[in-house]
């Protein structure tokens, strides 16, 4: 069973994401800002993957996130799916540049679909 950090802080998008990646084997774990984040990282030591959204509750965003991870050796590699309702080549390239494993655009892809693919990605790489 494979467990994910959800760093997400919309709750009705973070219950449906939770429930679809339960009924596909994830143990899921959810924050709704970096700081919670990077906490449950610190108490659970990794997970082998994250979901993360752009714009976050507090003054921080999802590149804040990754910048900071990525220079962490314990955490540098989990891969890393940006899922956000905002899209544009220019957060496109930074999240890619920041060595993020792939971005979906919320409206542009089916979540069941989103998992499906982390799923394959962590039984192809795990």
């Amino acid at each position: 069973m494979h467990t994910i950090l959800i760093v997400e802080d919309e709750k009705p998008i973070q219950e449906i994401v939770v429930d679809i990646l339960k009924q596909n084997g994830f143990t899921p774990f959810t924050a709704d800002t970096v700081d919670e984040a990077i906490a449950a990282l610190e108490k659970h030591g990794a997970f082998d993957a994250i979901w993360l959204d752009h714009y976050l509750t507090g003054k921080k965003l999802g590149t804040d996130f990754v910048a900071e991870i990525k220079k962490q050796s314990k955490w540098k590699d989990i891969p890393i799916f940006v899922v956000s309702n905002t899209g544009g080549p220019e957060k496109f390239e930074i999240y890619m540049r920041l060595g993020i494993t792939k971005y979906y655009v919320k409206a542009e892809h089916r979540l069941k679909k989103i998992v499906q693919e982390i799923k394959e990605y962590l039984n192809n790489f795990n």
